[in-house]
């Protein structure tokens, strides 16, 4: 157990009307509290935070979880008071905890990347990787900022990694760009400052369920040349609890654009949902082993800000000899934004990003790509960069 390193007093008072009936006064230590919910006035009726979550909440309560909603788009009122070590339901199928891994598994370099996020929720993630990864396969914890702005995030942060480098050293290290460069080159950040036999390449905003990293590494340690995904849970954006998904597939349309599918026929004739399956594609988080992915180019470092860069890595692994798998028994719990940080409109990015994907890799089904984004299929008039590397690496 971590104790708090900050050293600052809680106001339970405050605590209890937020959380009703569950509180942390400091990591690990729970009170219950019972108390007669009161409904008070909402002073945003039409925010998405409060369709569901907050009716205790005073004026004042309610005007700084609204103002913290719009900078981050999920709950950071309530992150900032649940504990950092929080259970989270095992949504596995039950079967997966009837597996047995081998010990000799090959390590792991875990990179979370993030730009401007909430410091609660950035101390939650290393908390549940650190806490539910065995410590002889984890490598390292490598945080990439974005160039972000948020003060919360440098000496509140370099404060607990401090904290945690007292029982693990050197665990965590930082990467910080000195300008904003997107998620694109955010994950080739992470990967060049990895050790690790196996990286893991995810978002900032998760939890990790137990034995999350096992199934993976046994994987990868079967066949290098896969790229994995877990799969994920969906963390609600208002009132941070964890909704259980299944297993599907990670398909893509004309767009280039990500979207759950149903396997393959001869999955579901396995008869067991903890087999791993094949997927055409990969929504952005991915486990890969170190070495194997840069032989195969990595990621296509012309890509901007978000968008397309996961389609162009799967094409690019089933063409290259390699293929993507997602691991049921594998799951990760997921904010999903009710906005993002980059831009207010990421179709700008993401037109751009496809048709750079289609320039390189799709042959005579790129206008397909043009078509669907009510393109001309000549002289669209957007400027996609150099792409000759990359059609080199081909």
């Amino acid at each position: 157990m971590f104790n708090n390193p900050t050293g600052e007093d809680t106001n339970v008072e405050s605590l209890v009307k937020s959380i009703n009936n569950r509180i942390s006064l400091e990591e690990g230590e729970v009170v219950k509290v019972s108390m007669i919910k009161k409904k008070r006035k909402k002073l945003y009726p039409n925010s998405a935070l409060f369709s569901r979550w907050g009716d205790e909440l005073s004026l004042e309560e309610q005007v700084e979880a609204e103002e913290l909603f719009q900078k981050y788009g999920y709950n950071v009122f309530l992150s900032d008071r649940l504990p950092l070590n929080r259970e989270i339901p095992d949504t596995r199928h039950p079967n997966c905890a009837k597996h047995q891994y081998p010990h000799d598994l090959p390590t792991i370099s875990v990179v979370l990347i993030y730009l401007d996020e909430a410091l609660s929720i950035i101390k939650r993630a290393l908390r549940s990787i650190i806490d539910k990864t065995p410590q002889h396969l984890l490598k390292e914890i490598i945080l990439v900022d974005d160039h972000s702005s948020n003060e919360d995030l440098m000496e509140k942060l370099d404060t607990y990694i401090s904290f945690i480098h007292e029982k693990r050293p050197g665990l965590v290290k930082r990467v910080k760009h000195t300008e904003q460069l997107g998620l694109t080159q955010a994950r080739l950040s992470g990967w060049k400052k990895a050790a690790g036999d196996v990286v893991a390449i995810l978002d900032a905003h998760i939890e990790v369920h137990v034995e999350w990293a096992e199934p993976l590494l046994a994987r990868i340690k079967e066949d290098r040349t896969l790229v994995l995904t877990p799969v994920f849970d969906n963390v609600q954006y208002d009132d941070l609890t964890v909704t259980g998904y299944s297993p599907a597939a990670h398909a893509f349309d004309w767009a280039l654009w990500c979207m759950y599918e149903s396997f393959r026929p001869e999955w579901y004739a396995l008869k067991d949902e903890t087999q791993p399956a094949k997927s055409p594609s990969i929504m952005g988080i991915l486990v890969v082993d170190r070495l194997f992915f840069g032989e195969i180019g990595a990621l296509d470092g012309g890509m901007k800000i978000y968008g397309g860069e996961n389609v162009e890595l799967a094409i690019r692994v089933w063409l290259c000899g390699g293929s993507v798998e997602v691991i049921p028994c594998s799951k990760i719990a997921h904010i999903e934004r009710a906005h993002k940080p980059y831009l207010p409109d990421l179709k700008i990015t993401m037109k751009r990003n496809a048709l750079r994907v289609a320039e390189v890799w799709m042959d005579e089904y790129k206008h397909n790509v043009n078509i669907f984004w009510n393109l001309p299929l000549k002289d669209h008039g957007i400027d996609i960069g150099d792409v000759s590397e990359r059609k080199k690496l081909r």
